[in-house]
């Protein structure tokens, strides 16, 4: 893509601008910094208008979609040697020593923030869902698909009703194939991810339990979720697949193993015992 002053095109489409294009122009103009951070549907209720007319002002400008819009936006707000691909408080003169310290606490921040968002009863139904759930789906594509794979890694050592495909075809496929009987856990920092909510449609469709985790309250994955969990790490449009965000993320799924072993603890020990004697013999 190439880069774009977004500013200055706002600016001079702006009396072309339909009324409601004109109110998210305000407001993108008016908040420029926090944009950068919101999902389409935050934005879409921020300015009093529909996702799709946020949709519609970022074709006005000629850009493929929101996500584009917001990656112009992040190259616009960069001032001096910030590295707006890494974190809006790294900066090219940035040492080791400098860097080791804005990194732990930007990770420290993004754990705290999510400790801080954890609704208990919201977490207390997720664990009943999986406990009572007959196979358990984690779903995810890019970055959200490794932190699945994750999720699937852990709970498959006390429990082998979990499963996680690798393909958004085969996710897909899995996702029509479920029942009343199950439970899907989709990932997704924006919560925008069409695969995502493909398969979130098509699970709630067939009756399944929906669990999501995301940053926004607000967004086309939330609307077919039963809980949402949310991850308190901000990820800018250039830094995707961010560790901060990824790490906020397996915090959560940490916190459901673990209180889900802890409520099939008598099941889940000798599972636990059986699948670390099975790998004894790979190690050295």
């Amino acid at each position: 893509m190439t880069k774009v002053d977004i500013l200055a095109l706002i600016h001079s489409k702006y009396n072309n601008f339909t009324n409601t294009e004109k109110k998210v122009a305000d407001y993108i103009l008016q908040n420029t910094s926090n944009v950068i951070y919101m999902s389409i549907t935050d934005l879409a209720e921020a300015c009093g208008v529909g996702e799709s007319s946020v949709f519609r002002f970022c074709k006005t400008l000629k850009l493929r979609g929101y996500q584009e819009f917001k990656i112009a936006l992040a190259h616009n707000t960069t001032l001096g040697n910030e590295m707006p691909q890494l974190s809006s408080q790294v900066t090219m003169d940035d040492t080791v020593d400098e860097l080791s310290s804005k990194i732990l606490a930007t990770n420290i921040n993004s754990l705290t923030e999510t400790h801080n968002l954890i609704n208990i009863k919201d977490v207390e139904k997720a664990v009943d869902f999986i406990i009572k759930a007959e196979r358990v789906h984690f779903f995810g594509v890019g970055s959200s698909l490794m932190t699945a794979l994750e999720a699937k890694n852990k709970f498959m050592r006390i429990t082998n009703k979990t499963e996680c495909s690798i393909d958004s075809h085969l996710q897909i496929m899995s996702a029509s194939l479920m029942t009343e009987a199950e439970v899907a856990v989709l990932i997704s920092y924006s919560g925008s991810t069409k695969d995502t909510i493909e398969v979130a449609k098509i699970a709630k469709e067939r009756g399944a339990k929906i669990i999501a985790i995301t940053r926004f309250s607000k967004s086309p994955l939330t609307s077919f979720a039963d809980i949402t969990l949310l991850c308190g790490a901000n990820e800018g449009p250039l830094q995707g697949g961010s560790l901060t965000a990824k790490i906020s993320q397996l915090y959560l799924l940490d916190l459901l193993y673990t209180e889900y072993f802890k409520r099939t603890s008598e099941v889940s020990s000798i599972n636990k015992e059986h699948t670390a004697n099975a790998v004894i013999e790979k190690m050295m």
